[in-house]
Order: structure tokens, then sequence, then C-alpha cells
């Protein structure tokens, strides 16, 4: 039988977006993300997204795990767990491996339950963009991205 080890992830490794702060657009990230503040747009983590209580998030999701205690408006793409914790309000569709709902959730719209291969499926489908470890292979590989090396900063 084999043991599935979880990364151990550095507190100076997870991406934060900070209560009072605005942010539109699309953030990947290999890492862990925390929001506690509005993000409108995609958020694609491989690791665990958090969504604190006084975040606000209008989009779409795909990560490995997420943790909801705030507002959610949007579509989620979770290869593992979903929990919506007891603040949470989320209103869209859910496509996950494993959900966990505690007292007091509110959640409202579709569930389907996926495997790993769905979800790869269809997270691809949905976020079909660079990744950070494919920009991370590349500059590795001395394809570097931007108007060359000659620019320093």
């Amino acid at each position: 039988m084999s043991k599935i080890i979880e990364p151990v992830v550095n507190a100076n490794e997870v991406s934060r977006i900070s209560a009072g702060t605005v942010v539109r657009g699309e953030i990947s990230s290999q890492s862990d993300i925390r929001i506690d503040g509005t993000f409108e747009g995609r958020i694609y983590s491989r690791g665990r997204v958090v969504i604190g209580e006084k975040a606000l998030i209008k989009g779409d999701v795909i990560c490995g795990n997420v943790d909801i205690w705030g507002k959610m408006c949007g579509n989620f793409f979770v290869k593992d767990t979903l929990s919506l914790k007891d603040s949470s309000e989320v209103e869209g569709d859910l496509h996950i491996k494993r959900l966990q709902v505690e007292l007091n959730a509110f959640f409202n719209g579709s569930c389907t339950m996926i495997d790993e291969a769905e979800f790869n499926q269809l997270a691809s489908s949905v976020a079909p963009m660079e990744t950070a470890e494919t920009a991370q292979a590349d500059d590795t590989a001395g394809l570097k991205t931007g108007t060359g090396t000659d620019n320093a900063l």
C-alpha cells in the first residue's frame, strides 16, 4: 500500500491578497493562495486556495483543494476536496472529488463529483493558459520571455 505524501508548504510561499485589496485578472500559482480581499477573474493553483471570511470572489477557481469562509460567485474545479465553512456563501457550479459542508454554509448551484482524470480534462479546457511551472521550465531551458537580457533592472 503506497502512502501519499503531501508537500510541506512554507508560509513564505503562500500568495496572499489582503483585506481591502481589489484585484482583477488571472492568477496562476504552483503554491497555496489565500484571499481576504476582492478578486474578479480566474485563479489557478496546484495547491490549496483559502477564501477568507471577508473575501469576495467573482470568477472561476481551478485548484487542488479549497477552503471557503467568504463569498464566491463562479465555478470551482477542484482536484480533491472543497470545504464550505459555516460562514461561506457560494453561487455557482462545483466540479469536485470530495465535498465537506459545515452547518450554516450556503450553496446555490449544481455539484458534479469527478475523478482525477475528469479534473485534468476539465481544468485543461477551462484554463488553457501557461502555468508558472511551464514558464519556469522555459526559463530553465534558456527561453526567456520579454525583450531580452540586455535590459537589466
